[in-house]
């Protein structure tokens, strides 16, 4: 039991913390969802906490006191974006805390220094807005100030943090609307909480990964959310931008006639000629960022207090008008959308060129607005959905009045054999008017079946089902039952087959081996020598097969 943590072990920690942060940098990146981003969030944080770690490179100290100035003043020095000043603006309230610690630290103490990065960080911050990096800092302080008189040993108390931390970041759509639209989390907010597992590992001695282990993202990285292109940003506002300039800087060797208060009109004045504003620091240095139409204004505010140092300043309507070039020379004529569940099936839609997969099926019907969401996100003026359930196809057409960009074509696919007979008629060639038609025409020339298990016991379709039953059914009814998966495969497809289909595939399930697969094909084959036979990977839910018949 780990009852405190040494200076040793907080330098470990700090160092874990940014290898996990550089690690997992790029995917931090893909979910920035703002229109002209001064920079993406997962390189600023980056940035920031490695010029923390350069500094604390710099001395083998393990004095408390050494250690935290050199976190602090590093992470403020190499401060980037929004995103890294708020988090260096964490390090500078912790480190506050922990200088003083006398020898080690324990969790009550922690959890101080938690609360104080906390207030630091909305300190720094004109206008703090809820749903970022700042919520989910203040939820994890504040269930450690509550919990750390129960939870003594950190390898309790840290992982019990972390787990609210992710609850914090899975709200963040609900409280900012931008990332509800987009369908993502606040990326400032996973960047921290990958920072928070590398601190977990440096205690525990784990691996340090490169995959983002937050429920929160990875729910937000599965699903509609797709993050490997610029969709998320497809459908925002990219009109007029009212502050150019993104500006820069930090003052150093301050006029000894200069004050706290002096640092507080400065901020003041900052906001009058611009937004986002941060300015952040002490008399021995200040850290400035803003968005502002006047930059050479900001500039000489700052001359007031001392000499400039660093300065940056982008063109943010330049950054507007490539993205606007990019997301316009992108576009296509045509894109479709298909609705599934399972990982295997979402990887063959998207084989067969699908621009976009959301999960839905069984038990998991997407509402119209998710369809409409999904539509929003695809670069192009019409989109086809493949809704592959009849029990989603209304969804779908009722998705038709939640998007004003967009035109939608639903091709009504029962089932996911369907889908993919749908999938495979596009032509990137051919008119919207033709897909459909051939996409509809597809539908004729499959026929689908799928297997699952009986939840209670029944009489329909002439079957007397007992609960646990194996069974094998269309679209419309149950065709075949019995207490073995593969009899049932075997007595469906015997229902479903007729002397035109040439080709039996087989898309098995979660819960079937890859082997049982493999030998069930080979008895369809022995049993249906006149067709081909095949079997993939579906990965569905519910249903051990689904069978098409072509």
């Amino acid at each position: 039991m780990q009852k405190t943590i040494n200076c040793a072990e907080f330098r470990k920690m700090v160092l874990a913390g940014a290898k996990m942060l550089e690690n997992n940098r790029a995917k931090v990146d893909a979910l920035n969802v703002f229109p002209v981003p001064d920079g993406d969030t997962g390189t600023n944080m980056s940035l920031t906490i490695q010029s923390a770690v350069k500094e604390l490179n710099g001395s083998a100290s393990n004095n408390w006191m050494e250690v935290c100035d050199r976190v602090s003043k590093g992470a403020l020095r190499g401060a980037r974006g929004n995103s890294g000043v708020i988090l260096s603006q964490i390090f500078r309230g912790i480190c506050t805390v922990l200088r003083e610690a006398k020898p080690d630290v324990d969790t009550k103490t922690f959890a101080k220094a938690m609360e104080s990065g906390t207030k630091v960080a909305y300190n720094a911050v004109a206008i703090p807005k809820e749903g970022t990096i700042l919520t989910v800092v203040r939820m994890m302080s504040e269930f450690a100030v509550k919990s750390a008189g129960k939870m003594k040993d950190f390898e309790v108390f840290l992982p019990a943090v972390i787990e609210e931390g992710d609850r914090a970041l899975a709200q963040t759509p609900e409280l900012l609307p931008v990332l509800k639209k987009a369908g993502v989390v606040d990326s400032g907010g996973v960047g921290l909480m990958t920072i928070m597992r590398g601190f977990l590992a440096a205690l525990m001695g784990d691996e340090i990964v490169s995959e983002i282990q937050t429920e929160a993202a990875s729910n937000a990285a599965s699903g509609e959310a797709d993050f490997g292109d610029n969709s998320d940003i497809i459908n925002m506002d990219l009109g007029e931008i009212q502050f150019a300039y993104c500006t820069e800087f930090f003052i150093i060797n301050l006029k000894k006639s200069t004050t706290l208060a002096d640092i507080d009109k400065l901020r003041e004045n900052l906001m009058e000629i611009g937004d986002s504003v941060i300015c952040i620091g002490d008399l021995e240095m200040v850290k400035v960022h803003v968005h502002t139409n006047s930059p050479g204004v900001a500039l000489t505010y700052a001359l007031e207090l001392g000499e400039l140092d660093r300065p940056k300043i982008e063109n943010m309507l330049e950054q507007n008008r490539a993205l606007k070039a990019k997301i316009e020379a992108e576009k296509k004529d045509q894109g479709m959308l298909a609705i599934c569940a399972g990982d295997g099936i979402s990887d063959i839609f998207k084989d067969l060129f699908v621009d976009r997969v959301i999960e839905g099926g069984q038990t998991m019907n997407p509402s119209a607005s998710d369809i409409a969401t999904a539509v929003q996100k695809i670069n192009a003026d019409a989109v086809f959905v493949f809704p592959n359930n009849k029990n989603i196809i209304l969804a779908a057409e009722q998705a038709k009045a939640l998007v004003d960009n967009r035109t939608i074509h639903v091709i009504p696919t029962k089932n996911v054999p369907q889908g993919f007979a749908a999938a495979l008629a596009f032509s990137p060639d051919a008119s919207a008017e033709e897909n459909k038609t051939n996409m509809i025409h597809a539908l004729d020339n499959v026929k689908a079946g799928q297997v699952t298990h009986a939840v209670r016991t029944t009489s329909v379709n002439g079957f007397d089902i007992t609960e646990g039953d194996i069974i094998g059914l269309d679209d419309k009814k149950i065709l075949a039952k019995s207490n073995s998966v593969d009899e049932t495969v075997l007595a469906l497809l015997d229902k479903l087959k007729d002397d035109s289909h040439e080709v039996i595939t087989l898309y098995y399930g979660q819960d079937i081996k890859e082997e049982e697969a493999e030998a069930l094909a080979g008895k369809v084959a022995e049993a249906f020598p006149d067709c081909d036979v095949d079997f993939h990977y579906g990965g569905q839910p519910i249903y051990y097969y689904l069978l098409s018949l072509e």
